[in-house]
């Protein structure tokens, strides 16, 4: 759910687009000086998305975009008027406009606009994250034999070009990995550049990864470059790549194999220069053999394969990673929070982590927030919506040999059981999409709380 604010001075039209988006929070302004002074208030960082109505009393859209582009310049925003112009298309674009919509317009076209402006935004807050973590050494925090042996391989093989398919639970730190691999290369210098393929439609993630010409499609109002180019010198990794298409595929492949990719609406090749890191959690040999996942991309893809651990496999690494969280969260909220008391850390041990590294952070996050002394207690690290968790001794032992997609069946099933079959937390805990999950959850005709497929 997205924070979205929408100014417009006609009353009929907020209360009609509240409606269509009634699955986001929305806010409503009548007049642009109620919300320029919105933006400035404590909380109106939180404001996901603007809807902007291009000819309004006192301040114009115009003049409001001017003001936001320089207090909210991070901050999306779509032009709505009823009055469509070329130049006052231009002139919104120019001053930093997603896009322009002329009323009346379908409610698909908006959701759909919409959508696309908000996995845009995640994807940058996600690039944003990573460059910090870049900046910061990129620190990978683990104790354990075994991820050793992963990272080692991992430093042994970043200073080559060799492409790199990393393999690993959602959760496991695959973009850290990723990030490490770039961080030791020759390409330190230049660009590493993350996208999330499961969390946008075919047309956007093309779009996005090769960029587009002004007139390729509807909305396309001016060029933009794709992450291909963005890339150019350094590293592309691409998350979730069993979630492409096949049409995605081919294309890749192209890039892959003659070094140059087409932009959107161009029949002109561009060269380009980068080394592809791919990441999934799913068995791409399996998808090959059952003609979803292309074979020669998936050999282009796999020169060097690394696999990540799931964290119950390295019980060694929670500590250290609990202790390295707690002192993130708490240098960054100013809490003077020391230690972690010893029977929460048994709390902490004795959990099976189905989320892996990213529902540990989540946890030491909300522990964070909810202390009030010094030290982190079991009673703010309730895991898996339970009250307490259960012993490992307790947990089902899975046999040693079993395959792939029956271990990724019964974690999903773990995980919907934990959260009551809540659908959005769970695919928040395992690191993927709700579009990824349901879909895996059809797969597996796995079945709800009270026996529904």
């Amino acid at each position: 759910m997205a924070h979205i604010a929408i100014c417009d001075d006609e009353e009929g039209i907020l209360k009609y687009l509240k409606k269509v988006l009634k699955g986001h929070r929305v806010e409503t302004f009548s007049r642009g000086v109620d919300l320029l002074v919105r933006l400035e208030e404590p909380g109106g960082g939180e404001i996901d998305l603007l809807l902007q109505d291009l000819r309004m009393p006192e301040l114009d859209g115009l003049q409001i975009m001017k003001a936001v582009s320089r207090t909210r310049p991070e901050l999306p925003v779509i032009i709505m008027t009823a009055f469509a112009t070329v130049d006052d298309a231009v002139a919104a674009i120019k001053l930093g406009a997603y896009d322009y919509l002329t009323k009346p317009f379908p409610n698909e076209k908006l959701l759909s606009m919409v959508e696309n402006v908000l996995q845009m935004k995640r994807l940058a807050e996600e690039n944003r994250r990573l460059r910090e973590e870049l900046s910061g050494g990129g620190q990978i925090v683990f104790a354990s034999p075994r991820f050793r042996e992963v990272y080692d391989l991992a430093l042994k093989v970043a200073p080559s070009d060799a492409n790199i398919l990393v393999l690993g639970e959602s959760g496991t730190g695959k973009e850290l990995i990723a990030a490490a691999l770039h961080n030791n290369s020759h390409r330190r210098d230049r660009p590493f550049v993350s996208l999330n393929c499961a969390a946008l439609t075919d047309t956007l993630l093309e779009s996005q990864l090769f960029g587009h010409l002004r007139g390729a499609f509807t909305g396309a109002v001016t060029n933009q470059k794709g992450m291909l180019e963005e890339a150019d010198g350094g590293t592309l990794f691409l998350d979730e790549i069993g979630d492409v298409s096949p049409a995605v595929q081919a294309k890749l492949l192209r890039v892959i194999q003659e070094r140059d990719f087409i932009p959107v609406g161009s029949t002109r090749p561009k060269k380009v220069d980068v080394r592809f890191i791919a990441a999934t959690n799913k068995d791409l040999q399996r998808e090959v053999a059952e003609g979803r996942f292309r074979e020669d991309l998936y050999y282009r893809l796999n020169v060097i394969t690394v696999n990540l651990p799931p964290l119950r496999d390295r019980t060694e690494d929670i500590g250290p990673l609990a202790h390295h969280f707690l002192r993130r969260f708490a240098a960054r909220m100013g809490k003077d929070i020391r230690s972690i008391e010893t029977e929460a850390m048994d709390v902490l041990q004795g959990y099976t982590w189905p989320g892996n590294v990213r529902e540990l952070e989540n946890v030491m996050e909300r522990a964070v927030i909810l202390t009030a002394g010094s030290a982190i207690t079991p009673a703010v690290i309730p895991l898996g919506g339970a009250p307490s968790p259960s012993p490992r001794a307790a947990a089902p032992r899975r046999p040693s040999l079993v395959p792939l997609e029956e271990i990724e069946r019964q974690h999903i099933e773990a995980v919907l059981r934990e959260t009551g079959y809540n659908k959005s937390r769970t695919a928040e805990i395992l690191g993927i999409s709700r579009r990824t999950l349901d879909r895996r959850i059809a797969d597996f005709g796995l079945m709800d709380g009270e026996g529904q497929a």
